[in-house]
């Protein structure tokens, strides 16, 4: 049995997981976007193909997928998608003997969909973790060949958790997939084995820029977590004293103002919020770098 690998997948996460199963497996082919028209910055899965020497073979959507698939044939048994942004077709997942595993970043069926990761952090919870899923064209139901758990820092960010999981992911991967190639790995049902608290499935969504807005009738509590979740994108954004700014940390303090109420007491920002207030440590004031709350205030007039 052929032992080697073709990998799916597009975005930055894509790319530093391809970047790690490289370095344990042999990948016979990389299947990804292409670079979007008029698009000037990284592409990250293309350059690190083009980086390594892997055959590459490029994708716009669901029907151009399907269609390379009645084109060309692979000499792998198993298909990995992480990070791909493409509906798989039942025809391509038939085209490989074991399927094609998915490294999906939360405890299934806790949070299918989209982005796990942001709403892991949204909601609050304790824990999250890293499925290995064997992709059905359901989203995100298919049966799962291992799980493990990651305990949530209170003050993580999005970009620090993706890192973990990343790092987490692969370490599952080169652990299982010898075994389920020799077929000592069996999957299950996810209501069967989940690890999840509930085995109630939780759906996430992509976000809009308009998640970002901060909403300050809602708790502190919320408006901190969203803070942390929506700090590569899309940023929580706000207007203080006349000034646009992108808040980047904050802390919720026991103070009761007016929802969006700004006051500065001592060195400290608090604004009111539906319950108790938001304390601003670092900001971002539009076309600035960040700063520090003091930094802000330094030289103006509240």
């Amino acid at each position: 049995m052929s032992k080697t690998i073709v990998f799916f997948g597009s975005g930055p996460v894509a790319a530093r997981s391809l970047e790690l199963l490289a370095q344990e497996f042999e990948i016979e082919a990389v299947i990804t976007k292409p670079r979007p028209e008029h698009h000037r910055g990284s592409v990250p899965v293309l350059e690190l193909a083009e980086k390594e020497g892997f055959k590459t073979l490029l994708t716009t959507d669901r029907a151009s997928l399907t269609k390379l698939f009645t084109e060309q044939s692979f000499a792998s048994h198993l298909g990995i998608v992480i990070d791909y942004g493409i509906i798989i077709d039942q025809a391509v997942i038939d085209a490989f003997p074991l399927g094609i595993v998915n490294s999906h970043f939360s405890l299934l069926p806790e949070w299918r969909g989209a982005d796990p990761i942001t709403f892991s952090i949204l909601s609050g919870q304790k824990q999250t973790g890293v499925s290995l899923m064997l992709i059905v064209e359901k989203m995100d139901e298919g049966p799962l060949l291992a799980q493990a758990t990651y305990d949530i820092d209170p003050r993580i960010t999005t970009p620090e958790l993706t890192t973990d999981l990343v790092e987490l992911s692969d370490a599952m991967l080169k652990q299982v997939l010898p075994a389920y190639f020799d077929g000592q790995a069996v999957p299950r049902p996810q209501e069967e084995v989940t690890m999840a608290a509930s085995t109630e499935p939780s759906y996430s969504r992509k976000l809009t820029k308009q998640d970002g807005l901060l909403d300050w009738h809602k708790p502190a509590v919320q408006l901190e977590r969203e803070i942390r979740a929506f700090m590569e994108w899309p940023k929580s954004r706000t207007s203080v004293v006349g000034t646009e700014v992108v808040i980047t940390q904050a802390h919720v303090v026991s103070a009761t103002h007016d929802p969006g109420e700004v006051v500065v007491e001592g060195k400290q920002l608090l604004i009111g919020t539906g319950e108790d207030s938001l304390a601003i440590d670092k900001l971002k004031p539009l076309g600035k770098p960040e700063m520090s709350v003091e930094g802000f205030l330094a030289g103006r007039r509240l």
